[in-house]
């Protein structure tokens, strides 16, 4: 199985980037993994015509067979050991050659996207940019990692 994280809207800070790629390096001794950022130019103004349209784009994306959990402030909210469980449990089954994690954009997640979604993970009932989420959920699956693996990383 391979993951990815996909994140509608690019990064402005270098701090990001730079985070970015020492947590890539990190998770990807345990597992394939990678980052896509999907910058769409949407036309519209209006919230909701935004929404639809970056889920339209991520729906022609995404594999029939692949697995895809939202990150979402109204997902079930999990501490670091029981999102390395969901993550285990998700692992084990592999039925799909990917798991993508998906941070949506400025307004959130289109109902469309919310239906395809197999899970819904918040990370906090804050509500953080999407530039500044990456690097927090990057941080978190590397946690889950060592979790998963009994390394001295995570301290309860």
């Amino acid at each position: 199985m391979k993951i990815e994280l996909w994140t509608i809207g690019k990064s402005f800070f270098s701090f990001v980037d730079e985070g970015e790629k020492e947590f890539t390096k990190r998770i990807s001794k345990y597992i394939p993994f990678e980052s896509k950022v999907f910058y769409l130019k949407v036309k519209s103004k209006d919230p909701f015509q935004i929404k639809k349209e970056e889920a339209e784009k991520i729906l022609q994306k995404l594999q029939p067979t692949d697995i895809l959990w939202l990150l979402d402030e109204n997902g079930i909210s999990c501490n670091s050991r029981k999102f390395a469980k969901l993550l285990q449990n998700q692992l084990s089954v592999g039925v799909s050659k990917k798991l993508i994690f998906l941070v949506g954009g400025a307004y959130g997640f289109d109902d469309s996207i919310k239906e395809r979604a197999n899970q819904l993970i918040s990370l906090s009932p804050m509500t953080f940019s999407h530039q500044l989420i990456r690097l927090i959920f990057l941080e978190q699956l590397y946690r889950a990692f060592t979790i998963i693996n009994n390394e001295p990383y995570h301290n309860d």
